[in-house]
């Protein structure tokens, strides 16, 4: 799948990831077994620009994401299907106007493992 440069941005899910074709023609994949963290980044910036974005971070750093990206309502069920996401982080970020960001998943280190 390729996205034209000035198209709307897309994710696309499959059983191995998920990939992030910017608008500006960019693409980020993201491996669901390198998957280390999941975070909602709010801004003040609503709603005249995109003022919640997921960031996903993996082996490579950060993937942000913008909350109206096509696709990002499968998305957010795929991530909140993962053991642990805090659905009480994920609440509270959707209703923040601030700077901020929230923490909803985090894969357990192999020490913290019983």
């Amino acid at each position: 799948m390729a996205v034209q440069a000035g198209a709307p941005s897309q994710v696309e899910l499959s059983d191995t990831g998920v990939t992030y074709y910017r608008s500006d023609g960019i693409t980020r994949t993201v491996v669901w077994n390198d998957l280390h963290a999941v975070f909602i980044a709010t801004t003040d910036e609503g709603p005249f620009d995109e003022d919640v974005w997921w960031i996903l971070v993996d082996s490579d750093g950060q993937c942000l994401i913008p909350q109206d990206a096509s696709g990002e309502e499968e998305l957010f069920l795929r991530l909140q299907a993962l053991p642990g996401f805090d659905n009480e982080a994920f609440i509270a970020a959707m209703g923040s106007v601030e700077n901020r960001q929230f923490l909803c998943w985090q894969r357990p280190s192999a020490g913290n493992v019983r």
